[in-house]
């Protein structure tokens, strides 16, 4: 019998997230909990698939993410998939996670709720794209939706803020904020046919400036405001001589907008605007904004966001608005990684040495007593000669040594010795107690 030597590898476009990075991920996604939760968003659980024709109305059923992308699969209502008639259902991996939340808000009457429903989400998605630097097959988001009556800017500003303020909380500092206006139902139309008249002369006249892609030329007709996306070298030139849609908005959307910038300058929320800053579906409406971080590459942003106050509706609800944002974890993480400004991470606080069959209830003990007061603490299962331990707890990165031996037992006292400078003392179980939290409060702080 020939032994299967098969060696099982992670699926292309993904991978496993390993400590230390693990703390990482875990301190960022907290980080953000803490300061969504502290303009009271709640968090929403989803499901991590839905029905495919929930992502091909709300993305959109002509768009890459749907044609190409997404991880579909298909099944039966009825238990005996074989037993004739039998309707099938197809399903889809969530590439994105606000059609779901919007989904949720629908089925589950949130609009009766008193207030906006302000959510947030973590967690995975997934698309089936070229992997690439922070970009991945399943990705990671952490994003945030207000749904409600109301389209005030002060709503849009305080979302932004809030997006902001958890950047600089996590340490992305390296960043920049762009916003932009796409006008609403009344304004941008016109817009559009204007758009797309002019990319068609454009691309006609095949002048020195050059010709668009394929996949631009295709967009001219389906979507032009996705050729504003592109960010092929050789079509800078001919989107550069393109209407802006900042000159094409409406009195109210113009308003709109100037109040937003207003309201983003009373919070000292530092911005610049970007026409080219578009989003190409239809429920979408005014405000669009998207942060980009240094050290990524030309795959830059971390977050993108807009209004989409069509979008409820379209999806079978009744008429609201929302707005929200969605940050790229993997890359916003990577981005932290390769400032080389990492925060202080939690770490093994004591690694518990003890020598001699009479030492290990005493150790086992203390263990308990220090795990309880929040310490992360290694106890050795076998008992090990003094040298290894100390050795093992520096390779273990513990910030103490506790040494327990007959010598600690009889006089009711321990040793504590702080391996990065071999500093040590003796205290007694409530000294030593008061001292490691004492310790683990100036930590955290």
């Amino acid at each position: 019998m020939t032994e299967n030597k098969h060696q099982f590898r992670a699926i292309k476009g993904t991978r496993d997230i390993l400590p230390p990075d693990s703390a990482l991920w875990n301190w960022f996604e907290q980080t953000a909990r803490n300061t969504l939760e502290s303009y009271n968003f709640r968090e929403i659980r989803l499901p991590i698939f839905e029905e495919t024709e929930l992502f091909a109305r709300s993305i959109g059923a002509d768009s890459d993410v749907v044609n190409k992308e997404m991880y579909t699969f298909s099944t039966a209502h009825d238990a005996d998939r074989k037993e004739e008639g039998a309707s099938f259902q197809t399903y889809s991996l969530r590439p994105e996670a606000t059609a779901s939340v919007v989904r949720a808000y629908i089925e589950n009457g949130m609009q009766t709720l008193p207030g906006n429903a302000k959510l947030y989400y973590v967690g995975p998605m997934f698309r089936r794209e070229r992997p690439q630097k922070g970009r991945y097959r399943q990705f990671y988001q952490i994003g945030a939706e207000v749904l409600g009556q109301s389209d005030a800017p002060a709503i849009d500003a305080e979302v932004i803020e809030m997006l902001m303020i958890f950047f600089k909380r996590a340490g992305l500092t390296r960043t920049t904020l762009y916003i932009n206006s796409i006008g609403d139902k009344n304004c941008r139309p016109p817009y559009v046919e204007l758009l797309r008249e002019e990319l068609r002369k454009l691309n006609d006249e095949a002048t020195s400036v050059g010709r668009l892609g394929p996949d631009s030329q295709r967009r001219i007709e389906t979507n032009p405001l996705r050729v504003l996306d592109s960010k092929l070298p050789e079509e800078q030139p001919i989107i550069a001589k393109l209407p802006r849609i900042s000159d094409h908005l409406c009195d109210a959307c113009r308003e709109h907008f100037s109040k937003l910038k207003e309201e983003l300058t009373l919070r000292g929320i530092a911005y610049e605007e970007n026409w080219r800053l578009v989003r190409g579906l239809d429920y979408y409406t005014r405000t669009t904004f998207e942060v980009i971080a240094e050290g990524l590459g030309s795959q830059n942003a971390v977050c993108g966001g807009g209004r989409y106050d069509g979008l409820v509706e379209l999806l079978g609800g009744l008429p609201t608005k929302g707005i929200g944002f969605a940050i790229g974890t993997d890359r916003a993480i990577l981005s932290i990684q390769e400032s080389g400004k990492l925060p202080q991470l939690p770490a093994l606080a004591v690694f518990v040495a003890w020598m001699g069959p009479a030492a290990y209830p005493t150790a086992v003990n203390i263990t308990r007593k220090l795990r309880q007061a929040g310490l992360a603490v290694e106890l050795p299962a076998e008992e090990m000669r003094f040298k290894k331990s100390l050795g093992l707890a520096d390779k273990l990165g513990a910030r103490y040594a506790l040494i327990i031996g007959e010598d600690e037992v009889t006089s009711g006292t321990f040793t504590l010795k702080r391996l990065a400078d071999s500093d040590q003392k003796k205290l007694s179980e409530f000294e030593l107690l008061e001292y490691l939290e004492s310790e683990r409060r100036d930590t955290r702080a």
